[in-house]
């Protein structure tokens, strides 16, 4: 399925990139570029379109007035240099969130992610089952792991993931900061990445995962876990925000 796009921002050289992208995506057709969002209003409000993609920052009309203005007519992607506003664009049913300067490959998965929400869905071909008869005793399935077992340096330590709080890369080894305590292991930030369930803990820089329940507060960039600030890293700032404005309420 095509998708029908406009472009609304009061950069030219911003405009240009996205017109870029926008052209070496096969399901996706550049309608209009708009440096005014009042025209590029219009024609969202005549309809025909599937998806803009919306600066937050304009003269006339912010990105964010114009969402409230234009509704749930079509999907929306912010591109945007301030984090800041990524809540605020969660509560009104953005598709997603770019923050400017915008990789290709970025952009690619947020356009994506809105191709396979609007494209029809093939129902599979009915298929004969064979008969099979039921075992008689099922085992029952494998229990969710809610610890992970670390060594230090006189022993191995069990820890359960709801008592982490965040965790600090620090050169060859990390500390672990739990409610009670911190613990020490030489242990690669990625490995431990891995081991850590994506649904309960984020990276959120190069130095930090954090344990997403735990999270307190969020100003600008800046993280607070039990008084402690943690930077977000711009690497890791557009998939924080995407996760963070899913949980907003």
């Amino acid at each position: 399925m095509n998708l029908n796009c406009i472009v609304v921002d009061d950069e030219p050289l911003a405009l240009d990139i996205l017109q870029d992208y926008i052209s070496k995506v096969p399901f996706l057709t550049l309608v209009k570029r708009c440096e005014n969002p009042i025209e590029a209003l219009q024609i969202v409000q005549g309809g025909g379109i599937d998806l803009v993609f919306l600066d937050i920052q304009m003269p006339e009309l912010t990105g964010i007035q114009f969402l409230k203005i234009a509704g749930n007519k079509c999907h929306y992607i912010l591109t945007t240099a301030y984090p800041q506003y990524a809540l605020e664009s969660y509560d009104l049913n953005v598709s997603d969130y770019l923050l400017k300067p915008i990789a290709f490959d970025r952009f690619y998965k947020a356009v994506e992610k809105v191709h396979n929400q609007v494209k029809p869905v093939e129902a599979p071909a009915s298929v004969a089952q064979p008969i099979v008869t039921p075992a008689p005793f099922s085992a029952p399935p494998n229990p969710v792991q809610d610890y992970i077992f670390v060594k230090t340096e006189h022993k191995i330590q069990k820890i359960y993931l709801h008592d982490i709080l965040f965790i600090e890369g620090l050169k060859d080894y990390i500390s672990i900061f739990t409610k009670d305590e911190r613990v020490i292991t030489l242990q690669s930030m990625k490995k431990m990445e891995e081991a850590l369930p994506q649904s309960q803990f984020i990276r959120v820089h190069k130095s930090y995962i954090v344990a997403v329940d735990k999270i307190e507060s969020i100003e600008r960039s800046r993280i607070t876990i039990n008084q402690k600030i943690i930077p977000v890293g711009d690497t890791y700032r557009d998939e924080f925000f995407r996760v963070i404005g899913n949980k907003n309420i």
